[in-house]
């Protein structure tokens, strides 16, 4: 028969400790006036702690429990201890196990041949082997740390050596006076990240060291010094988390080589919430020489941005602004006629209930600024102020028929500088008017699959009366299935169609019973004049633009296509672009394909005709693979290759890579690179968790 009560409470002496702890064994029994022994199925419970022994002795006379094992303490955050004998106060939190083993996070094992407890917070090891490896039999483990002594600070989640050295399957690699690592709980711990050793082509053959720093719990430092045969290097990333937002410097600073001066970059970014609903963004980006990041591969950008946005929703009404300032990393570009400097500000009020439909009032300004004063593009200053109302009402007829209805005026003054082509001041005002007809047909079939196809037409009229203006912000436009019916298909302010026009197309979207989706999309565009404001490959240039065929796909097991080719009547591609992802447990693939026809007017003398593949394999719960590259199929050439391996089981990972660029220019030559880093599981710092363990029976 088992009992079930507070073994303290049963000894009169004892009732200031009463409530310490409950017990469960098969036999308990009272021995003299100062000894409780309990017996057969023991189970210890006190504030989330449990604990299961062979014999428990509890002496009254020093308050002490003598446990006989095979004994198993679990305590509330996971943390697991097991001995052959132990003598602890009644709470389970001070005392000395023998003959034990402390097991973290269900992953880090710490064997010793005493482990003394203290305070419910310390437990100090003697004679320790550390390892979080499976270990087979008298087989050595891939790895272990032996040290002196063990002190595990419970609270503060750290694991303190003294007299350490590490083993590889038995072999000492290496030995040090003391050494302090965080346990596998903890999240953040200052200390050594995993170092990585890198070889490229033009640095030789280095190795980083990073050092993570806390600097309390919403600020962090990492400093990674990378020291290479032809360059040393320091690296850092800065963290800092406020009530209403963050901020991140990532940052590097070099003398190498490659070039005579010191190099560096800085990369800084920040979010903020502010009163008034008022969104906050921000970002600066600087580096040294137009190579630097490319040589160190930091990123792959060309066009550096550094700017803030300030930006308020409302259920009726939008308030953004923003200024952004451009740097090219381009060989063939300068920063004076990008333009460098571009900004915005807007304010729009939406009327949800205005003669039958919804009125849209919107006032803006922007202003675009080079600092050359070269007469002409290169050199011209542009800056607009605008007032626009539409107005817009959706309905549908006793016939099925879906109806929106549209109209608008908007007026803008503009200063023009440092361009002769045009006037340096004028108002120019556009009106226009809209009509879409869509006549939806669905249908569900007896497997639940849904169909729905839709025809629509769209016709519209807008003109521009007063001031010539100059494009600026509507240079790379082009058709999609999202502008197809759109009055305007430009993509700013600067540039509008004008005349009358209409298109035509067919949506058909179909809703799989097993959750695969599809949708299709087909039409073109007719105007009563070409509008010379599209460039040949936009799609949109003359009378008749090309035909517009753009489809998505979708499974219920992850796999996802979407595809929009440009063709002509005579069948001649204009433009084709599809993107193909699949992603489960087992592979990850994300593949694209572009192709372009030559245009000028775009800065593009040959066509483009490229694909880049993605992709990361699960060969087994151990082996991961990682492929990619970037093919220029018209030039018959590769712009990057890069494949990677990780291996990892329950106490080591360990991953490889090589990469390959192939992009020249008069600032960045060809470049490959090799990298592999070496981890122990089971610490914070070497990506503790969930890993396949060794199968001792291989």
């Amino acid at each position: 028969m088992r009992f079930l009560f507070a073994f303290l409470l049963l000894l009169p002496a004892t009732l200031s400790a009463q409530s310490a702890a409950t017990l469960v064994a098969d036999d308990i029994s009272i021995v003299g006036s100062s000894q409780l022994v309990a017996t057969g199925n023991i189970e210890v419970f006190y504030d989330g702690t449990r604990l299961s022994a062979a014999q428990i002795v509890f002496d009254q006379t020093t308050d002490r429990l003598i446990i006989t094992g095979p004994i198993f303490i679990q305590t509330s955050d996971g943390t697991i201890l097991s001995a052959d004998q132990a003598t602890l106060d009644p709470k389970l939190e001070s005392g000395i196990l023998r003959g034990a083993r402390l097991v973290l996070d269900q992953q880090l094992q710490l064997a010793a041949t005493q482990i003394d407890r203290a305070e419910g917070r310390y437990s100090q090891l003697y004679k320790v082997a550390v390892t979080s490896c499976q270990v087979c039999g008298t087989r050595a483990p891939l790895w272990q740390i032996r040290a002196e002594t063990v002190v595990h600070d419970q609270e503060a989640q750290q694991l303190y050596f003294t007299n350490t050295q590490l083993l590889i399957r038995g072999v000492p690699v290496f030995w040090l006076p003391k050494m302090r690592l965080p346990d596998p709980t903890k999240d953040r711990a200052t200390g050594l990240l995993i170092p990585r050793l890198r070889t490229t082509d033009q640095l030789g053959t280095g190795i980083k060291i990073p050092y993570f720093v806390t600097l309390g719990e919403s600020r962090d430092l990492r400093l990674t010094p990378y020291l290479a045969a032809k360059t040393s290097t320091l690296e850092a990333r800065y963290r800092q988390a406020f009530l209403t937002g963050d901020i991140t410097i990532d940052a590097a600073i070099s003398d190498d080589v490659l070039n005579p001066d010191l190099r560096s970059y800085v990369f800084a970014s920040g979010a903020f919430e502010l009163d008034g609903n008022y969104t906050l963004n921000f970002n600066a980006e600087a580096v040294s020489d137009n190579a630097y990041l490319l040589d160190y591969g930091y990123s792959e950008k060309d066009r550096l941005e550094s700017g803030a946005s300030l930006v308020r929703v409302r259920n009726f009404d939008l308030t953004r602004s923003d200024i952004t300032y451009y740097q090219t990393l381009r060989a063939d570009e300068a920063n004076a006629s990008l333009p460098p400097i571009v900004g915005n500000i807007s304010y729009k009020r939406r009327l949800p209930q205005f003669a039958g439909g919804a009125l849209t009032l919107e006032t803006s300004a922007d202003t675009a600024y080079r600092s050359s004063s070269v007469n002409g593009i290169a050199g011209r200053d542009v800056s607009r102020f605008g007032l626009q109302a539409n107005w817009q009402r959706d309905w549908i007829s006793t016939s099925g028929i879906v109806m929106q209805a549209e109209a608008g005026l908007r007026s803008d003054y503009y200063n023009i500088l440092d361009d002769s082509n045009y006037a340096s001041n004028g108002i120019r005002n556009l009106p226009h008017f809209g009509l879409t007809l869509r006549y939806p047909l669905a249908v569900t079939t007896s497997s639940g699959t849904q169909h729905l196809i839709e025809p629509a037409v769209a016709l519209a009229w807008s003109d521009s009366f007063g001031a010539d203006v100059p494009n600026e912000d509507s240079t790379r436009t082009e058709l999609d299935q999202a502008n197809l019916l759109a009055v305007s298909r430009f993509a700013g302010d600067d540039a509008i169609e004008t005349g009358a026009r209409m298109a035509l197309g067919v949506r058909w979207t179909r809703l799989g019973a097993g959750g695969s989706n599809s949708t299709l999309t087909f039409g073109r565009v007719y105007r009563d004049s070409a509008d010379s404001a599209f460039n040949a490959s936009s799609g949109l240039d003359g009378t008749r633009s090309d035909w517009l065929l753009a489809g998505q796909f979708s499974t219920a097991t992850g796999i996802r296509f979407d595809g929009r080719t440009l063709f002509d009547d005579n069948a001649e591609l204009t433009r084709a672009s599809s993107r193909l992802s699949w992603d489960n447990d087992w592979v990850g693939l994300d593949a694209a394909y572009i192709w372009q026809a030559a245009d000028s007017t775009e800065s593009r003398p040959e066509e483009v005709s490229e694909f880049t593949v993605d992709t990361t394999l699960a060969l087994s719960p151990n082996w991961t693979v990682n492929l990619g590259t970037r093919y220029d199929l018209a030039s018959g050439q590769p712009a990057r290759a890069e494949a990677g391996a990780q291996y990892r089981n329950e106490c080591v990972t360990v991953a490889l890579s090589a990469a390959r660029r192939y992009t020249s220019s008069t600032t960045v030559d060809p470049s490959t690179s090799y990298g592999v880093s070496v981890s122990l599981n089971g610490f914070s710092t070497g990506r503790s968790g969930a890993a396949p363990k060794a199968d001792c029976s291989q």
